[in-house]
């Protein structure tokens, strides 16, 4: 097997075609108008029952799963670049039909689509940033992305709540105006960058071998484990604070100390995390996460709440900076796209366990049974990565050389 050489890498720097990445994942974040907004959108305008529209928001998270697969596939196959202009360029499609879209079974359509194409381009980036950047400076690289991605959603849900009011027809537009910029970027500075194998390289496909690949397995089971944690600032903390007599704009401040940490934090702890060991950084960030939820057991304040959301943020920057650098790692060459296509729909699986545990949790068993089990699952992730440093080091070390 070879690999080509892409972009104009600098030995100081990240290449042209990374920091275009960049560029694709802010604008596309600053124009995320939509999906906070859908639900609102479909009672008050589409005059749709509130059960009919989460479950039409649904279909949304439906289409992000399976473009996990999808654009794994398609990176690995048809090449990253071109997986990445057909998310961006679809995703402006099927948001101007989702805006336009009268009929329900139209409605139901679009929104499918929205998520399919908006998430195709997930695996493929990450894919891609495997390809352009020695293993040495992935974690530096996933970091810097995802700062983007919360800086732009910091902006775009403020924006967008000023655009809303004038029409949220008008958010549509916005977004897919964006996602067809991000696609000119793509098309105008990111060459492809899948790496050309031997014509004697037998294609192989990525279940068979996924399927058999014990520490790839492991990892999917505890990313399925971090999301289900990660899940419930968003599913049960919500419903524990409204227990506590705590207003839902009391929520709202308290979970945008998330975004506000990562934006302010993220950039100081690069340097740092750069420096560590990956699979063990990993482990002690979902640690961290789970600790931070566990927090929720004993208090009941708002500003108790803040500081347990400070705490599973911290663990979060760590995970989101390392975690593509580790999947990155384990990854056989060939089927790069479709491993990090895995990787994302195990997350995708937490986010729909991760609700559904907590909130029956919190119903039968009570708040403080809820947010101790997230810290004994914390700690039991935190084993099972950490068990797994050495074999993760030696397939990195095996994969280098291949």
């Amino acid at each position: 097997m070879s690999a080509i050489a892409v972009g104009n890498s600098r030995p100081t720097g990240l290449p042209r075609a990374f920091w275009a990445l960049w560029v694709c994942q802010l604008v596309n974040r600053l124009g995320s108008f939509v999906q906070p907004f859908l639900v609102l959108y479909l009672t008050h305008d589409r005059h749709l029952s509130a059960g009919t529209a989460g479950a039409v928001a649904a279909a949304v998270g439906a289409g992000t799963v399976t473009a996990q697969l999808a654009g794994g596939f398609l990176a690995d196959r048809i090449g990253r670049r071109l997986t990445m202009l057909i998310c961006f360029f679809g995703t402006a499609a099927a948001l101007i039909l989702l805006g336009s879209a009268r009929e329900m079974a139209l409605i139901w359509v679009s929104a499918f689509l929205v998520g399919l194409l908006g998430d195709l381009f997930r695996p493929a980036v990450q894919a891609t940033v495997a390809d352009l950047l020695d293993p040495t400076e992935r974690v530096r690289a996933y970091g810097l992305l995802f700062w983007a991605i919360n800086l732009g959603f910091s902006v775009s849900t403020v924006s967008a709540g000023v655009l809303a009011s004038v029409g949220y027809g008008l958010l549509f537009w916005l977004n897919a105006g964006t996602s067809v910029i991000a696609g000119v970027v793509i098309w105008a500075l990111v060459p492809e960058s899948r790496p050309v194998l031997d014509e004697s390289t037998p294609r192989r496909p990525v279940l068979g071998v996924a399927l058999r690949d014990r520490v790839f397995l492991a990892m999917i089971l505890i990313q399925i484990g971090y999301a289900t944690i990660y899940m419930q600032g968003y599913s049960t903390l919500p419903l524990a604070m409204s227990d506590d007599g705590l207003s839902s704009k009391t929520y709202g401040l308290v979970i945008a100390l998330n975004g506000v940490v990562i934006v302010l934090v993220q950039p100081f702890l690069a340097r740092w995390m750069v420096k560590l060991d990956r699979p063990k950084l990993l482990a002690t960030s979902m640690l961290v996460v789970g600790l931070g939820f566990g927090v929720g057991a004993v208090v009941h304040s708002w500003w108790g709440y803040a500081l347990s959301v400070v705490v599973w943020t911290l663990g979060e920057i760590g995970f989101a900076a390392v975690i593509g650098a580790v999947f990155a790692d384990l990854a056989l060459i060939d089927l790069r796209g479709r491993y990090m296509g895995l990787s994302g729909m195990a997350f995708g699986v937490g986010t729909v366990v991760g609700p559904l545990a907590g909130t029956n949790a919190l119903e039968h068993l009570g708040p403080t049974v809820t947010w101790l089990g997230c810290a004994v699952l914390g700690v039991a992730i935190f084993i099972g990565q950490y068990s797994l440093a050495p074999a993760l080091h030696a397939r990195a070390a095996t994969n280098a050389t291949a």
